[in-house]
């Protein structure tokens, strides 16, 4: 399944790049008629699957695109979809304006390419072991860990989405392969971003003191 997911999103980036060599313009203007973008909507159509795994780990690769403003956006829906997650539903409606969520050419080739490509390492290297942690006990507390990694997504952080993410990327891929190795990996990554939140903090308290001490010093 994950192979020919794969395929599908690299013909998907393939034809998207053909598209932006050859664009078509509009005679008067000369302007670039072509909306050469994908939304959330259309990306999920391309996986053929609408799961709450595959949705939690789109949406963490959202947060880590450089646009203003996306990974505050976005953690709102991933903490939504953690409570989704614990309730055991399988599937979520995907809300309208979260649909439309877009990518502009550039970032649309990229994404697909960078897609298929975790799909086909992840066909490779993940497979069902370690089963326990995959078990539907522990949806609850998956459903609240990812609830955490999006809190830490939305705080202001520098580069602090990259660590979350890559937990909840790990964890959908772990859970759609039923593979308890890679949910691990997620907890490692998802407790170096708390790590690194409780550092950040420090400092920022550290220095406002420091701050405040030389001002009224």
């Amino acid at each position: 399944m994950s192979l020919s997911i794969a395929r599908r999103l690299r013909r998907a980036a393939i034809h998207f790049e053909r598209q932006a060599r050859a664009p078509i313009t509009d005679n008067d203007t000369g302007t670039d008629t072509r909306a050469l973008r994908l939304s959330l909507a259309d990306l999920l159509r391309l996986h053929g699957d609408g799961s709450l795994p595959v949705l939690v780990m789109l949406l963490s690769l959202f947060t880590l695109i450089p646009v203003g403003g996306a990974g505050w956006f976005v953690s709102f829906f991933i903490a939504a979809l953690g409570w989704s997650w614990a309730r055991g539903r399988e599937a979520v409606e995907l809300p309208g304006a979260l649909g439309r969520l877009s990518l502009n050419s550039r970032w649309t080739a990229r994404s697909l390419h960078g897609l298929a490509w975790i799909y086909r390492r992840a066909n490779r290297w993940l497979r069902p072991r370690w089963t326990v942690w995959r078990h539907e006990r522990t949806r609850i507390w998956w459903g609240a860990w990812i609830a955490l990694m999006a809190a830490i997504i939305f705080l202001p952080l520098p580069f602090g989405n990259v660590l979350p993410a890559m937990s909840l990327v790990l964890l959908g891929l772990g859970w759609m392969f039923r593979d308890g190795l890679a949910l691990l990996a997620a907890g490692a990554s998802g407790a170096g971003a708390l790590a690194y939140t409780v550092a950040f903090g420090h400092l920022a308290i550290d220095l406002g003191m420091r701050g405040w001490a030389w001002m009224t010093g």
